[in-house]
């Protein structure tokens, strides 16, 4: 249960940090991970089911900052 800790503890993403290729390609790797976990957890139980919900959260910050990029650079053209 310990090493899981590492893995959960891994970097936490600066969307701020990040371009929005980079966003959009994370967010893309991350849906599919998702997808695949969640499918997963249906046919046989995860070890640490709490990491569908730290995915599912790191997606939808994602989506926020894109979000954001997106209203910033359409005010900015105004």
């Amino acid at each position: 249960m310990g090493g899981n800790t590492n893995i959960m503890a891994k970097q936490k993403l600066n969307m701020k940090e990040l371009t929005t290729e980079e966003i959009v390609d994370k967010l893309k790797e991350d849906s599919s991970h998702y997808t695949k976990m969640k499918f997963n957890h249906v046919v046989t139980t995860l070890e640490n089911p709490m990491t569908l919900r730290r995915l599912r959260r790191d997606i939808a910050r994602m989506k926020t900052e894109l979000k954001a990029r997106s209203t910033a650079k359409n005010i900015a053209l105004a």
